[in-house]
């Protein structure tokens, strides 16, 4: 087994004894059989991802996970209870879960999938379980509008034989590892696929209450000189509210909360500029860097700084172009007391440890 990518990343992190090559251009051994993520197509010879995802789904019994928001804790929580419950789960995450060792697990029981409806590649799964958190427009490029968002998750759910809708459900009650509300609708999608497998209600809910979480999900980073840093995906309007909400009750009183956002998508950043903004204000400061690492094209005037243009008074307010200089920035708002939480798709995570390294140094 060998892997490529464009540059290091977390998930690198997981793959001891695999030998992976970093940057420049793929060139796979002879005779291996090539799979290529979409992100890097065109590169390299080879069946996509998606294809090859669609082959494991539809050799074994399976649930897959899809959704706007919370789709990788919902998995995540699906697979860890199985396992904990002696079900041998195989699963494959986007987001490295500590409790499971990694993003991707074998088992002899059910696959435990997430998918993606950012390419529609979602579509070309199969499950015998399929599960929709919620549907909110996020991917401008793939949909034109909500309608047609909803659409196409319902063709999807009316072809698998169990479906879950995760907006039809209430929220648990009971208490979780995990904080936010928004973790108690993913721990009831979680529940309501785990009972459509098989496994009994209150054996269901005892193993979701344990599950302490996923890598970039409100990861508490580190705490020095009495400040607390914390890492999130967050990536749009919705999950950036609800994560500096939850990190709202971490702030002791006195204690500011500051927030540092990484734009990685133009269209996004494009459609988004003022919700971003506006959901950046739930801060008390907010940096905001240019795009980092972006997945799709520039386009003519977008950038990081129309986000923060849209951050409301009297939030203070920090243009940051590099994550270096991100990291600086924060370093230098930061005082005992406050909580600082990095945001977006790509890095932001650099920001996180760097600002830790900064204050314990």
């Amino acid at each position: 087994m060998r892997g490529w990518d464009a540059q290091e990343t977390i998930f690198l992190e997981t793959l001891a004894g695999v030998a992976v090559d970093l940057g420049g251009e793929p060139r796979p051994p002879a005779a291996f059989e090539v799979v290529v993520s979409a992100a890097h197509a065109g590169r390299a010879e080879g069946r996509s991802r998606a294809d090859f995802l669609a082959e494991l789904v539809a050799l074994r019994p399976s649930i897959v996970v899809g959704g706007a928001h919370g789709k990788t804790t919902t998995t995540a929580m699906i697979a860890f209870a199985l396992r904990e419950l002696g079900r041998d789960p195989a699963w494959i995450v986007g987001g490295v879960v500590p409790q499971l060792g990694g993003n991707a697990g074998a088992g002899a029981g059910w696959l435990v999938v997430e998918g993606d409806e950012s390419d529609r590649s979602i579509a070309l799964l199969r499950p015998e379980i399929a599960v929709v958190t919620n549907v909110e427009l996020d991917h401008h490029a793939a949909f034109g509008s909500e309608a047609e968002l909803a659409g196409f998750f319902d063709e999807w759910l009316a072809r698998a034989p169990h479906a879950v809708r995760g907006w039809e459900l209430d929220p648990v009650a009971f208490p979780l590892a995990v904080p936010g509300e928004h973790n108690r609708r993913n721990a009831a999608a979680a529940i309501a696929a785990l009972e459509l497998a098989g496994v009994p209600r209150v054996q269901a809910e005892a193993a979701v209450a344990a599950f302490a979480g996923v890598s970039r999900r409100f990861e508490l980073v580190g705490e020095a000189r009495g400040v607390r840093v914390y890492d999130d995906y967050a990536h749009n309007p919705t999950e950036i509210a609800a994560v500096l909400r939850t990190a709202r009750q971490q702030v002791p009183e006195g204690g500011r909360l500051l927030a540092v956002y990484v734009p990685h998508v133009y269209e996004r950043t494009r459609q988004l500029a003022r919700e971003l903004g506006l959901a950046l204000g739930l801060a008390d400061g907010a940096i905001v860097t240019e795009l980092v690492g972006a997945r799709d094209a520039p386009r003519p005037g977008v950038s990081g700084k129309r986000v923060l243009e849209h951050v409301p008074a009297p939030v203070r307010r920090g243009w940051a172009p590099t994550l270096a200089d991100a990291a600086a920035l924060g370093l230098a708002w930061a005082r005992p007391g406050d909580v600082v939480v990095t945001l977006g798709v790509g890095e932001p995570w650099r920001v996180a440890r760097r600002i830790v390294e900064g204050l314990a140094g």
